[in-house]
């Protein structure tokens, strides 16, 4: 019994603290997802236009999440998860979307997110199962996601020169 108890307050700080969490799901590939935690879940949304993907998320299904320290990035804690599926209007999709809209960074409508959120995306609540997976020993590091986003270019060969102009005129 204090074991459980122990568990379920080491998921609920570490999760309220960490500012990204990993969840897979089934099949899937794990996903860094920002969250809030919201009466003992952490709430995500997702899978719409502009907002972050949730593969393999799926209502009523099961997902493993992975919490990291805020401030040194190790894994702290591992915790199974089921997945709900909050549907628009409800009293709990209310109450989460407005803990998450005061999380949502650089959104380009932030008046109308809310409504946006509604037709478009997901809010999924990950309820703690109550089990724990223990730590890895060694590392979990996987190869990067395929994506169609660009990789940075070699530096054009003028741009020294131009920085280091501009730091010696500051002298």
């Amino acid at each position: 019994m204090t074991s459980e108890l122990l568990d379920r307050a080491l998921v609920e700080e570490a999760t309220k603290k960490s500012g990204l969490i990993w969840v897979k799901g089934p099949g899937g590939p794990a996903r860094a997802l920002w969250h809030v935690w919201h009466e003992g879940a952490a709430c995500v949304i997702g899978d719409g236009p502009g907002e972050q993907p949730l593969p393999g998320l799926s209502d009523g299904g099961p997902a493993e999440v992975t919490v990291r320290s805020k401030d040194k990035g190790g894994r702290l804690v591992s915790w199974s998860a089921k997945v709900v599926e909050l549907p628009p209007g409800s009293e709990a999709w209310e109450a989460a979307v407005a803990e998450l809209k005061g999380k949502r960074l650089n959104a380009p409508d932030a008046e109308t997110m809310p409504e946006r959120w509604a037709r478009e995306c997901r809010v999924l609540r990950l309820e703690p199962t109550g089990a724990t997976s223990p730590l890895p020993d060694g590392s979990l590091a996987e190869a990067p996601l395929p994506t169609p986003v660009t990789t940075r270019r070699p530096v054009p060969a003028g741009l020294p020169r131009l920085l280091l102009k501009k730091k010696r005129r500051q002298r």
